[in-house]
């Protein structure tokens, strides 16, 4: 694995923030008041975790259908059709309550890091993708885990 590139891996990190707040807004009342107070209630705890996570995971398809368009003729439809399950997965996966779609988000950033592994080994991501993307998995689904298992 190489280096992450700095902007590519102080944009991932700035975009785990809402993950990190969400869990700290959840377990800290003066956190949560002020969130409530200038962000709006949407904005802290569960809700921006859930509501963000699946925004992320039906991003993170359009990146892998992105590496899709690399795919050697043969491989391109696995590709594609690799590249929308975490969308699906968000979209079918995170009703049910602030406990169920925080592991149905924790099971699906960890299978999206199964699919990012897949286009990494195929050589269609950058050869530091699967640096930043664990880096990135593992902060997602232990702030998600703290929603789930508080």
């Amino acid at each position: 694995m190489k280096r992450i590139p700095p902007a590519a891996l102080l944009l991932g990190l700035a975009g785990v923030i809402p993950f990190v707040w969400g869990a700290a807004s959840l377990h800290s009342d003066a956190l949560a008041l002020w969130g409530a107070k200038w962000l709006g209630a949407r904005f802290i705890g569960p809700y921006v975790q859930l509501f963000y996570g699946a925004i992320i995971l039906a991003f993170m398809s359009g990146v892998l259908w992105g590496f899709a368009t690399k795919a050697p003729p043969a491989q391109a439809p696995v590709g594609y059709l690799l590249s929308v399950v975490p969308a699906l997965w968000a979209f079918l996966m995170t009703g049910g309550g602030p406990v169920s779609a925080s592991l149905n988000l924790m099971f699906g950033f960890l299978g999206l890091l199964l699919l990012d592994y897949f286009f990494w080994v195929w050589r269609l991501a950058p050869a530091w993708w699967m640096s930043l993307r664990l880096l990135l998995t593992v902060i997602v689904v232990l702030c998600l885990g703290v929603t789930a298992f508080s």
